[in-house]
């Protein structure tokens, strides 16, 4: 078995596990320990428990390894991967009871900074569906036992997109702007408020794309695997100077340039 499958089956095990805790925790009732970009985004105590878990069993699997996480940080290990990891990727629909969340973790080589690194392993984890997502660079992308393909073609009367806003009000302008050069070319837009979901929903065919600015590296590193073996197009656009803010792009081939046209900036 490959370097890639070994890795991908690790990331499926942690990611389940992690996922039972936080569908507990949820269940348990939910306390928010902290804000982070602004006041609505927000983190909980489980965020942190549950990448403490997956912190954990990737340190007594991998000890070499280095970690990048969205709530403990980076760690740079002795090894070639780092494992790039959102504990609970759609915090806020956690919070409020939205079954719209999941646990993605990827495993990649290379510079551990986004647009640098080649993503080799993915797994996302929906706990309240019970859904698992996972690739293998090579290996294509799954859903359970069933091999994913992003829609060939897509609707006379548009493509199904989804996207997400920044917390920041300051960019809440910018982004509509950019959905309505979006929204010619679709059939309805979608926002889902987990990004993992979102690319894992354009590898399965339930989506057509998604476009959003601002999102980490946490965000995207195992969806974005996950639609490249599923036979989509993926794009990485670094924040324009004096922003933090990367564009990134996911969809069906058959329309991925025009989506990117329409969500770039003037």
């Amino acid at each position: 078995m490959s370097l890639a499958h070994d890795l991908e089956a690790l990331a499926v095990d942690i990611a389940q596990d992690a996922g039972e805790l936080a569908r507990t925790r949820r269940l348990e009732g939910v306390a928010i320990a902290a804000t982070k970009s602004a006041l609505a985004d927000i983190v909980t105590l489980a965020d942190r428990e549950v990448e403490a878990l997956i912190r954990a069993r990737l340190a007594e699997a991998r000890p070499e390894d280095g970690f990048l996480g969205e709530e403990s940080g980076a760690e740079r290990g002795s090894s070639e991967v780092t494992w790039v990891v959102d504990p609970i990727d759609g915090t806020v629909n956690y919070a409020y009871g939205s079954p719209q969340y999941a646990v993605s973790i990827a495993a990649v080589v290379g510079e551990p900074v986004a647009g640098r690194w080649e993503a080799i392993s993915a797994a996302v984890y929906a706990p309240v569906s019970s859904e698992l997502f996972r690739a293998a660079r090579g290996g294509g992308a799954w859903l359970g036992e069933q091999r994913l393909t992003v829609n060939a073609e897509v609707s006379a009367a548009g493509g199904l997109l989804a996207t997400g806003f920044g917390y920041d009000p300051a960019t809440h302008a910018g982004d509509l702007a950019r959905v309505a050069r979006v929204m010619p070319m679709a059939r309805d837009i979608r926002r889902g408020g987990a990004a993992s979901l979102d690319f894992a929903y354009v590898a399965s065919g339930r989506l057509d794309g998604y476009f959003e600015r601002g999102l980490a590296p946490w965000d995207h590193a195992a969806g974005a695997l996950l639609v490249t073996e599923a036979g989509g197009s993926f794009a990485f656009f670094p924040p324009p100077e004096g922003s933090d803010r990367p564009l990134t792009v996911a969809s069906s081939p058959s329309i991925f340039e025009r989506l990117v046209d329409a969500a770039l900036d003037d």
